[in-house]
């Protein structure tokens, strides 16, 4: 079996609290999917079609703007999650440290987790694992930065702290801030400074290239690709990544229906494609990390299809960022 895990980064927006938007627009807007028409398209949707299919999620949920609007606004994101059977893990956008009134780290600022030293990662790290509990999650079993932003010492860190998953890696940001030592390279799971790390999956759109298993990157076509490949080289696991305001136009206002299109889709194959397990970080074996394994690759480059793909996307811009089709 290869495991499937579908993760939503599920986070406010730093860039509209700088333009001075409120908390509660922030949460309508970034977690609930909230668009002009008032109908909701963020992880209440997300939850929806995962159900409707038999699935789970990976709800990575960042605790950082508890720091400028205090915990009450976690608990009902929390609970929203926890009562519906997903899971709730740990994501850090340190960016929200540039506002915070009382600082953990008597003013130091970075826009990633990775930009810190070791023991500041580790007072990141605990300071949010303590903000989730206080919104009411369980306990954190698994981290991912912020803009992927981790590196070496990010696993040092999370070994301090007791998180034994990350799944900071993703090689699309090795030249943007994911600093973790193989990034590039790294396929499956594996076991490093006392941690597991399980990597963002993907295929090769073109020669040296990566494109990541996110759906607004990758068309319903390539992920099916991407999946069947996993499951026929016999990869442990594959790792899909989106947000929880990723099924709206980019100013938020409108549904982007090719986007939803494609995370229904990828419900779908993965009800539907044999030997694909879907499942969370405390599904794991810790043993998978460990486990010796064949050589995996990626799914190799084809012009047709990125051409496809490319095109898709000029079409859905052109339609849904330019508001030529009605929500």
């Amino acid at each position: 079996m290869t495991d499937l895990l579908i993760t939503i980064d599920t986070e406010l927006s730093a860039l509209l609290h700088e333009r001075g938007v409120g908390l509660d627009d922030n949460v309508r807007s970034s977690i609930w999917g909230v668009c002009a028409q008032g109908r909701a398209y963020g992880i209440g949707w997300q939850m929806d079609e995962l159900e409707r299919h038999g699935l789970r999620g990976v709800f990575f949920l960042d605790p950082m703007p508890a720091l400028v609007h205090g915990t009450e606004f976690l608990k009902p994101i929390v609970a929203a999650i926890a009562r519906r059977g997903h899971e709730v893990q740990l994501h850090i956008h340190s960016e929200w440290l540039r506002w915070a009134s009382g600082s953990p780290l008597g003013g130091r600022q970075g826009r990633n987790i990775g930009d810190f030293a070791l023991d500041d990662q580790v007072t990141l790290l605990t300071l949010g694992q303590r903000l989730l509990e206080q919104g009411g999650a369980p306990a954190v079993t698994a981290f991912r930065a912020g803009n992927f932003g981790a590196n070496d010492d990010t696993l040092r860190a999370l070994a301090r702290v007791g998180i034994n998953w990350d799944s900071s890696v993703n090689p699309a940001y090795r030249r943007y801030g994911c600093r973790i030592s193989g990034a590039g390279d790294q396929i499956g799971p594996s076991h490093r400074f006392a941690v597991s790390e399980l990597p963002v999956s993907g295929i090769i759109d073109r020669p040296g290239g990566f494109r990541p298993a996110q759906i607004c990157a990758m068309s319903a076509g390539e992920m099916r690709m991407g999946l069947r490949h996993a499951v026929q080289e016999r990869h442990p696991a594959f790792v899909v990544v989106t947000h929880s305001f990723e099924m709206l136009s980019r100013d938020r206002q409108r549904p982007n229906h090719a986007v939803m299109r494609r995370f229904t889709a990828l419900c779908r194959q993965a009800a539907e494609i044999a030997n694909l397990r879907v499942c969370g970080f405390r599904d794991l074996p810790p043993s998978l990390a460990d486990e010796k394994k064949p050589l995996q690759t990626r799914v190799p480059p084809n012009r047709l299809r990125t051409a496809g793909r490319m095109a898709q996307q000029l079409w859905a811009s052109w339609c849904y960022e330019r508001r030529l089709i009605p929500a």
